[in-house]
């Protein structure tokens, strides 16, 4: 079982910028692939980034290619999505995912919102 916790979203101005954590359970957190995702009301949850194992790899939704970047600290069983230039439509709830063991794991997600 692995266990994922979002956290760092918040309200935020056009233009502006933001961090996002997701702190994985378990001692095997850097054997894994990790994801951002998103979910805009009334919208499908969509892909927004990934990062290898080793964070030596990674890539990008279009939509956020330039203004995103996802980062790792596998000694801090950490995935980062480094957020800037928002704009209003990146308001969602943001997930972080692994797929472990054969399963997919998500967090609970946490709320960004960017005011126009």
């Amino acid at each position: 079982q692995v266990q994922l916790v979002e956290s760092g979203g918040g309200l935020v101005q056009t233009g502006g910028s933001l961090r996002l954590s997701c702190v994985a359970s378990g001692r095997t957190f850097s054997r894994y692939a990790m994801g951002w995702f998103r979910q805009a009301p009334g919208k499908e949850r969509e892909f927004i980034a990934a990062i290898s194992k080793g964070g030596g790899t990674s890539n990008y939704a279009a939509l956020v290619k330039g203004r995103f970047t996802i980062s790792r600290d596998n000694a801090k069983n950490t995935v980062f999505l480094q957020m800037t230039t928002l704009r209003p439509d990146d308001t969602a709830v943001y997930y972080c995912r692994v797929n472990a063991m054969g399963r997919l794991f998500w967090g609970q997600g946490t709320q960004v919102t960017v005011s126009s």
